[in-house]
């Protein structure tokens, strides 16, 4: 008996949502931050990744399927590492000591 490839992956596809959802959940307040900071690094390797895919091709026809995913992957990369300074940014703020105002 032969499994179909396309299940194969399905199913890791959703096991690692799974794996994801209760890493993420569990780990402590204090671990956020380093936790951003890691997927920001990730991120920055799959834009490697899109901008190999963009530019992959003859020069002819830009509008292929790899191309236009390419570009797609390059723009929600780029949203998810200017999401993730900005998140990493507010939660480092938040171990700040505040000023208090001397009169």
């Amino acid at each position: 008996m032969e499994i179909d490839p396309f299940i194969f992956r399905l199913s890791i596809f959703i096991l690692s949502i799974f794996i994801g959802y209760y890493v993420v959940w569990s780990v402590t307040p204090s671990l956020h931050t380093p936790l951003m900071s890691v997927t920001n690094a990730i991120s920055s390797v799959i834009i490697v990744g899109a901008i190999i895919a963009a530019l992959a091709g003859n020069t002819e026809n830009i509008f292929e399927t790899a191309n236009i995913f390419g570009f797609m992957a390059i723009v929600l990369a780029a949203i998810n590492i200017f999401g993730g300074f900005l998140v990493t940014q507010r939660m480092l703020a938040m171990y700040k000591k505040k000023k208090k105002d001397k009169k």
